[in-house]
């Protein structure tokens, strides 16, 4: 997600810190992975990939710099690099719940369609409350075109974690094209009220919905009620959350 405000201060005050340990523990693996996922998450890419390499130089069997590089490579855009990594982790840590959904997203997003949806089922596997997970098959599961399975683990998510906007707009969307426009309308709203970034296509786009979703999408967020009352909601206070 992206890095605003008063996070993204909080993140760059602790750089010169983190680039102090590392010069002073220049064999410390931990240093450098802190470095690397803190220039990271305040877009100084580049630099994070050195470090979180130098990291997995100095610690090639730690798990979580395996998996911090392959968050690292998604963001970049390197998928292949993103599998390669999260699969190198998983051998040394099976079960990782985030880890198997981050390697979800890779396939998604590379149109592996089946190799997404397995990983987002064995997150939820070892986390039943991983609503992520069904979120992120029911993105799946609407750009192969089988929307009432996307709607059903959407309904699932909201089960899970009814304070969370964004399986209740894309069941909304979903509903909203199939012409039910006054229950799309109305889960839309209470979206919108619990967070109204999901209200902004480049946000969706950036939390992987697909085409298909984001065409829906713009038609729903186009309706005049929801745009009034897109207008009066004020954004809350981001959470940071490992991507």
């Amino acid at each position: 997600m992206p890095i605003a405000g008063r996070g993204f201060m909080q993140f760059a005050e602790a750089i010169p810190r983190a680039e102090l340990a590392s010069q002073l523990l220049p064999e410390n693996a931990q240093a450098w992975a802190i470095l690397g996922s803190l220039y990271v998450q305040t877009d100084r890419f580049d630099e994070g990939l050195s470090a979180l390499l130098r990291a997995r130089e100095i610690e090639p069997t730690n798990a979580a710099i395996r998996f911090a590089l392959g968050s690292a490579y998604f963001q970049g855009g390197d998928y292949a690099g993103t599998i390669a990594e999260l699969h190198a982790g998983l051998e040394l840590m099976p079960n990782t719940p985030g880890a198997l959904f981050d390697l979800g997203n890779a396939y998604f997003v590379t149109e592996q369609f089946e190799l997404a949806i397995a990983n987002y089922e064995d997150a939820f596997a070892q986390n039943a409350e991983f609503w992520p997970a069904l979120n992120n098959i029911g993105l799946v599961r609407y750009e192969q075109g089988q929307v009432n399975r996307a709607i059903a683990q959407w309904e699932s998510s909201t089960t899970i974690a009814p304070q969370e906007a964004e399986p209740l707009l894309a069941r909304a969307t979903a509903l909203y094209a199939q012409g039910d426009w006054e229950v799309g309308l109305t889960l839309a709203e209470e979206a919108v009220r619990l967070d109204v970034r999901y209200a902004d296509l480049a946000f969706l786009k950036e939390n992987l919905w697909g085409e298909q979703l984001l065409e829906d999408a713009e038609q729903l967020l186009a309706n005049p009620r929801l745009q009034a009352l897109i207008a009066q909601t004020s954004p809350r206070e981001p959470i940071f959350i490992r991507p």
